[in-house]
């Protein structure tokens, strides 16, 4: 059941039309949702309003400003320990290179040369294993295997783009 127009009138207390409280009084005898906020502001309105007690405010602008001093303070020992553990990660990553390139040059370009050429092997053998698995692959896949698994990573594509599209659009306007 759609409340939207209804609650909005609830809760605002504006000055509805005939027309317009004659569709509430309908909708009030068939939504108990609509019912019970109806009661709840009612008792909202007709409750006593107790005025604060003398000083209240400057009470609560100190302890605003200790609470926003506390938070500051957290926040920065949050941000050392943030950096201090940063650096801490980056130098135990960094320090065997580093000992390494200050202890000798030779042993570093060595290390260097041979990490290269690992990498481009690896990076040829892999190339090579994925040659012969777009080679081979297709023959092992019966057609409507590939059909479905297509038509699956097509129907997530299009979700993806349906929530990217969803959450990203800016809404225009007031809406009620």
């Amino acid at each position: 059941m759609n409340h939207q127009p209804f609650e909005g009138w609830l809760l605002n207390d504006q000055h509805l039309t005939p027309a317009e409280k004659s569709e509430l009084d309908a909708h009030l005898r068939a939504c108990l949702h609509c019912i019970a906020l109806a009661e709840t502001g009612l008792a909202l309105r007709s409750a006593r309003v107790i005025p604060p007690q003398a000083g209240f405010s400057l009470r609560f602008q100190e302890r605003l400003a200790v609470s926003r001093i506390a938070e500051r303070r957290r926040n920065l020992w949050g941000l050392v320990v943030l950096i201090l553990t940063g650096v801490a990660l980056v130098g135990w990553v960094v320090a065997p290179y580093l000992i390494a390139v200050l202890s000798s040059p030779v042993e570093w370009l060595t290390s260097a040369i041979s990490y290269f050429l690992l990498a481009f092997t690896s990076m040829q053998a892999f190339s090579g294993v994925l040659r012969v698995l777009a080679r081979v692959l297709p023959d092992f896949v019966p057609p409507y295997l590939w059909m479905v698994m297509i038509s699956a990573l097509a129907g997530i594509g299009l979700l993806w783009a349906i929530s990217i599209w969803r959450f990203a659009r800016v809404p225009r306007g007031v809406s009620v």
